[in-house]
């Protein structure tokens, strides 16, 4: 996901993230590590090319500045989307540490799971994000671990 525009909002204390596709999030100016203070406000703010418009760097009037990646903005406004792929990159490292502590082989696996090397390759690749969490549950049910999904009211 790319940046396309940020805005800062000394009024609301908050920068105006739209995303490539439209999306627009906000982020406090409480969420900064460099904040400004209350009398004091953010000079300009620029998408980093650098980074491959995945960030935006912000000044402020005295001068002190901070690159905020999208990750963290997707973080904060809890983005179904990255959080779907942060649970499936969590449950991926763990499926690596198991596959290393239980010392079962991949052709074993592979065997178990009735699918094709090509396939668990894909489960265990932490980058992949189009595998199913149905698939990793049962993955990591071979491996010996146990899942469980809490579901809790969000205080406000």
């Amino acid at each position: 996901m790319k940046i396309r525009e940020v805005r800062p909002d000394n009024r609301r204390r908050c920068f105006h993230v739209e995303t490539a596709d439209g999306t627009e999030f906000r982020f406090p100016y409480a969420r900064l590590r460099v904040s400004p203070d209350p009398r004091e406000s953010v000079r300009d703010v620029e998408v980093e090319p650098e980074l491959g418009n995945e960030a935006f760097t912000y000044r402020l009037k005295d001068g002190r500045e901070d690159t905020i990646h999208l990750d963290a903005v997707l973080d904060y406004n809890q983005d179904p989307e990255y959080m779907h792929g942060l649970l499936l990159y969590r449950l991926t490292v763990e499926a690596l540490d198991a596959l290393e502590q239980t010392g079962m082989s991949k052709r074993e696996l592979i065997r178990a799971l009735d699918t094709s090397p090509a396939q668990l390759y894909r489960l265990l690749d932490p980058t992949n994000r189009t595998k199913s969490i149905g698939q990793m549950m049962a993955l990591l049910h071979l491996l010996g671990r146990r899942v469980e999904v809490t579901v809790e009211a969000v205080s406000e």
